[in-house]
């Protein structure tokens, strides 16, 4: 059985169920001898995790990240780091009804039939809570990503439904976007978003919406032609997300209402360096990143599990109805960023590792 490890040099492999003992992730191609302390995998951490705010689940987990192997004295070792965070605030008796229900839209149908046997108590594996791992390890991507120059990563919540924010990627800072709960960066906006969320969460339903994000500062030349495409890993990253539905790129499905002599960018002469004019190829052409800013978004569908009474059907087929209980997101977008900022760290320090290893540069 595959398919919990990402990566080509730069991998990752997450382990552990939302309410087993714990989750974690083993990393394997860091190079050794980066500095890391476990306060600040923590901090990231901490943004992601659960209970930070009324919008969010309100499951209480201090996600306290334990270091178990790959680092000494605060250098990185260049073997295998092995990080694990337990899981403290389960409580399974929540989940009795989905012993043998399946929840509509959830991964409880499709693990049962595909494995004959599927951890009923929060989801097991399709659960949020297995993104632990991923934040962790994108702290030491980032790290990784050091060596390339100043690289910077930025994710925020550009939409709620049907309310969204026009903002200049360019111009997106961190701190304005950890300044309010929903972590959108017009704080107008904010407001009326983090409204929204609480209706739906009182009326025991959940939103979806969109995550946009910028990687500002990537060199030239990563990515892999013509499968490993730097636009297809980083597609595969964000959909390999729980809840994520669609992923764009640039322009994206927007840049098919363009003609060619409008959605082209053009290059010029930025001093001495190769730029282009407009952004609408999304900072990546041909597979390989062109040095402007890389802009993705990601979809996320409305939770699936929500608290409302739903049709559904038992482990046996039989018609049934089920009223969800247990601690969810109301929305899982404001707890998404810090994730789609890992993923995006990811990606890059893969390529750039696999760039570095193929050309010495």
């Amino acid at each position: 059985m595959g398919g919990n490890t990402f990566g080509t040099m730069f991998r990752v492999t997450t382990f552990g169920e939302s309410h087993g003992p714990a989750v974690g992730v083993v990393v394997d191609g860091c190079p050794p001898r980066l500095p890391i302390t476990i306060a600040e995998i923590q901090r990231e951490l901490d943004r992601r995790r659960p209970g930070q705010s009324a919008i969010t689940t309100q499951r209480r987990e201090l996600d306290e990240v334990e270091i178990l192997s790959g680092v000494h004295e605060g250098l990185t070792l260049g073997t295998p780091i092995s990080m694990l965070v337990r899981n403290s605030d389960t409580r399974g008796g929540d989940y009795e009804e989905m012993r043998t229900k399946f929840r509509p839209s959830h991964a409880d149908f499709t693990y049962k039939t595909k494995y004959g046997i599927r951890a009923w108590q929060g989801g097991g594996r399709a659960s949020a809570r297995e993104t632990v791992g991923r934040v962790a390890a994108g702290v030491l991507a980032r790290k990784a990503l050091a060596a390339a120059g100043a690289i910077d990563i930025v994710a925020w919540v550009q939409r709620v439904q049907d309310l969204e924010v026009e903002i200049d990627a360019a111009t997106v800072a961190r701190d304005a976007v950890e300044a309010n709960i929903v972590r959108c960066p017009d704080a107008a906006t904010a407001t009326r978003m983090i409204a929204l969320i609480d209706e739906a969460r009182k009326a025991g339903d959940s939103l979806g919406g969109v995550v946009e994000a910028v990687a500002r500062g990537v060199p030239v030349g990563l990515g892999e032609p013509v499968f490993d495409k730097l636009e297809a890993d980083l597609a595969k990253a964000m959909l390999s997300l729980p809840a994520a539905k669609g992923f764009e790129i640039g322009s994206g499905f927007a840049g098919t209402r363009l003609r060619g002599s409008e959605h082209n960018d053009p290059f010029y002469d930025g001093g001495g360096r190769v730029r282009t004019r407009g952004n609408r190829s999304g900072g990546v052409q041909g597979g390989i990143s062109n040095g402007e800013d890389i802009v993705i978004r990601v979809a996320f569908k409305p939770t699936a599990t929500i608290l409302r009474e739903q049709q559904t059907v038992d482990e046996d087929g039989h018609d049934t109805t089920l009223k969800a209980r247990g601690r969810h997101d109301p929305c899982v977008l404001p707890r998404a960023v810090p994730i789609v900022e890992a993923m995006l760290a990811l990606v890059l320090a893969d390529h750039f590792l696999r760039q570095r290893g193929q050309c010495g540069s």
